[in-house]
C-alpha cells in the first residue's frame, strides 16, 4: 500500500481540508497520513475562525513521519503563514519526497481568507519551485497573477505563466467558468485540456481538496500526471454527483461514492 502525507489545515465539519484528504486517500486505497498547519472552526455554512499551529510543531510533525515511514506523495493545502511555508519547504527539501502536490488554497467556498496576505510572496517563491505540479483554480490563479481570468484562451496563459514561477506542471482549473469544467494543464511543452461534465449539484464542499489529493495518491499509484489528472476529476466528478446533504449551507461531496451505494 502507498503511503500518502497530507500537509493541510482541519476542517472541523470534515467536508475540506485534511479530513477531505484522508478520506480520498482511502477511497483510492491507500494509507493516509497528515501533518496539521492550522485549525479551522467551519462548517457547512463557512469559517468561523482560524488559529495557526507553531511552526515548530509543523516540522516535528513532518520530521516524525518521515524518519518513520516511507512516504510516496506529498499533498500540501492550506498553509497561512510565510513562517510555515518556509518550515514546510525546508523541511521538504531535506526528505526529498518523489511527489509534491501545491493546491494553493487562498479563500474558502464562503469566501473566508485563509492565507495571510503577506503569505502570498512566499507560497510563491518557497512552495511552487518545490511542486511537481500545482493546482490553483481561477481565483487562486488570479491572485498568484495579480489579473483576471475570464476566458479558457487566459487560463492557458495563465497556466504557462505560473509554470514560469517554479513548478514542473501546472493545473489550472475551470469550474468557476460557466459551460463543462475544462481544466488547462501544461508542462513546460504542451498545453491539455481535460473536459467533464458540469454536475449541477449544490454539495461541492472540499472538491479542491479532494481533486488535489487524489492526484497526489494517483502519482503514487505510479500513473503519468495526465492520467492522475484524468482519475482524479473522474472521482471528484462522481463525488459531487453523489454529494451528501450535510448541514444548513453548501455540504460535501460523496469522499467513498466507489464504496457504497451512493444513491442510498
Amino acid at each position: 500500500m502507498k503511503h500518502l502525507l497530507t500537509i493541510a489545515g482541519s476542517d472541523s465539519s470534515g467536508g475540506a481540508g485534511i479530513q477531505a484528504d484522508l478520506k480520498t486517500f482511502c477511497a483510492l486505497g491507500t494509507y493516509g497520513m497528515s501533518v496539521i498547519t492550522a485549525i479551522t472552526a467551519q462548517n457547512t455554512q463557512g469559517v468561523d475562525a482560524v488559529v495557526e499551529l507553531d511552526k515548530a510543531m509543523v516540522k516535528a510533525q513532518i520530521d516524525a513521519i518521515f524518519s518513520d515511514i516511507t512516504v510516496d506523495a506529498v499533498k500540501i493545502g492550506m498553509v497561512s503563514s510565510s513562517e510555515i511555508i518556509r518550515e514546510i519547504k525546508e523541511s521538504l527539501l531535506h526528505w526529498q519526497p518523489s511527489f509534491i502536490v501545491v493546491d494553493p488554497v487562498m479563500v474558502s467556498k464562503s469566501g473566508h481568507h485563509l492565507l495571510q496576505p503577506e503569505a502570498k510572496e512566499a507560497l510563491i517563491n518557497d512552495l511552487l519551485p518545490i511542486a511537481t505540479i500545482a493546482t490553483p483554480n481561477i481565483p487562486e490563479a488570479e491572485v498568484i497573477l495579480d489579473r483576471k481570468i475570464t476566458t479558457l484562451e487566459e487560463m492557458e496563459v495563465a497556466a504557462k505563466d505560473i509554470y514560469k514561477l517554479g513548478p514542473k506542471s501546472v493545473l489550472v482549473k475551470g469550474g468557476h467558468l460557466s459551460g463543462d469544467a475544462v481544466d488547462v494543464f501544461y508542462d513546460g511543452s504542451t498545453i491539455t485540456k481535460l473536459t467533464s461534465l458540469r454536475i449541477d449539484k449544490k454539495n461541492t464542499h472540499g472538491t479542491g481538496c479532494t481533486l488535489s489529493s487524489a492526484i497526489a495518491a494517483h502519482l503514487a499509484l505510479q500513473h503519468d500526471l495526465i492520467t492522475a489528472i484524468a482519475k482524479s476529476k473522474d472521482y471528484v466528478t462522481e463525488g459531487i454527483k453523489y454529494g451528501l446533504s450535510i448541514g444548513k449551507g453548501v455540504g460535501p461531496l460523496h469522499h467513498f461514492h466507489n464504496l457504497y451505494n451512493a444513491e442510498d
